[in-house]
């Protein structure tokens, strides 16, 4: 299938190359989850290193091929993206620029013709020196700033992001804003769904991270703490899929029910099985994700005997349906694209946490 997006990447000798090659990477991940998702009528997105004239360059072997073989494609591109310059400081920024009048000159006529340009950190100078981004806002980094002001005073600095997005430019202060810049794409090609699991894989996440460990035997309160949350959270952390008993938990943390429901309601402002729902609607996620179980199989290996009341619980504290859940977060492709055995079950899914929970 055609791509639904087709990136040029000029790669000059002065290019970072490393920079333009994490571009593609994001590329390629975009389309590793859009191929989980649907499969072989997956939208793709395609790349092509090119010359400063355009023209793609011809790689016979090495690690790069495979590479340029996954996102070929044919035809005009729809965007480009200018990778920052490998140099040492702007004056040498300003010389590297002033070597390729050509292709500013590119850029200005795909300006012109309705595409998109991405750049990263210093590549916005060739951008600007197209002459067709005045009045447009850039992302830079803080460092570039003052010289870039100098050179284009027609162009406005986003001073507080890494990432912004103006009409048809896309722009990247440093390489952490190129997950947003990647997910915009990705939003256009893909749709936003496919924007949100990339941002889900891409990002640093604490909270997704912990809701992993609460899966099983979570480890947000250190183990040095011996209080009475402490000892009462990690008793449920522990027995998640176990009926709710006020008198087990509080015997677990070595205090009476009413002085256990007056310790929560003072320091975490809820109930003990308001808690519990929490880390069980956390194990729950991590659940709906990763595996192809049922609603109903999750719903009791998360401590729930009635579907309907896990879906009322989990909706309350997501948002979300738990189908819905499944379908905007799952990083998995449909049932139907697997052969019997494939699927990881639930509890194969929690043996393997715990496991690494262990290390």
């Amino acid at each position: 299938m055609p791509p639904c997006l087709a990136i040029d990447i000029p790669v000059l000798p002065e290019t970072a190359l490393g920079h333009a090659l994490q571009f593609v990477e994001l590329l390629r991940t975009a389309n590793l989850l859009a191929g989980l998702r649907h499969g072989a009528q997956a939208p793709r997105i395609g790349w092509r290193l090119t010359d400063a004239q355009g023209l793609p360059l011809r790689i016979a072997d090495g690690p790069l091929l495979p590479c340029l073989r996954a996102g070929a494609f044919e035809g005009p591109a729809t965007d480009l993206f200018i990778a920052p310059l490998h140099c040492p400081d702007i004056p040498a920024v300003r010389l590297a620029v002033d070597q390729y009048p050509a292709l500013a000159r590119r850029i200005g006529v795909a300006v012109d013709q309705g595409l998109r340009i991405c750049t990263q950190g210093s590549g916005a100078w060739l951008a600007a020196r197209s002459g067709r981004l005045d009045g447009r806002r850039v992302a830079l980094p803080w460092y570039y700033i003052g010289g870039f002001g100098r050179d284009f005073p027609g162009i406005s600095i986003a001073t507080e992001q890494d990432f912004h997005e103006d009409g048809p430019w896309l722009s990247a202060a440093l390489s952490t804003g190129m997950v947003d810049m990647a997910a915009a794409l990705a939003q256009r090609a893909m749709g936003p769904e496919l924007a949100q699991a990339l941002r889900s894989v891409l990002r640093p996440d604490p909270e997704r991270g912990r809701a992993a460990l609460e899966a099983l035997q979570a480890r947000h309160i250190p183990s040095t703490r011996d209080s009475t949350l402490a000892r009462a959270i990690a008793w449920m952390e522990q027995h998640l899929d176990q009926p709710y008993q006020l008198g087990a938990v509080a015997a677990a943390a070595s205090v009476s029910p009413r002085t256990l429901l007056r310790h929560f309601r003072e320091e975490l402002g809820h109930s003990p099985l308001d808690h519990l729902h929490g880390l069980r609607c956390a194990r729950a996620r991590v659940l709906l994700e990763i595996t192809l179980e049922s609603i109903p199989t999750i719903a009791q290996a998360c401590g729930y005997a009635d579907p309907a009341a896990f879906r009322r619980v989990f909706a309350r504290h997501t948002g979300l349906s738990p189908t819905a859940y499944r379908q905007r977060h799952t990083l998995r492709a449909p049932r139907r694209r697997w052969r019997v055995g494939e699927a990881p079950s639930v509890d194969a899914v929690i043996g393997a946490l715990r496991s690494a929970a262990k290390m």
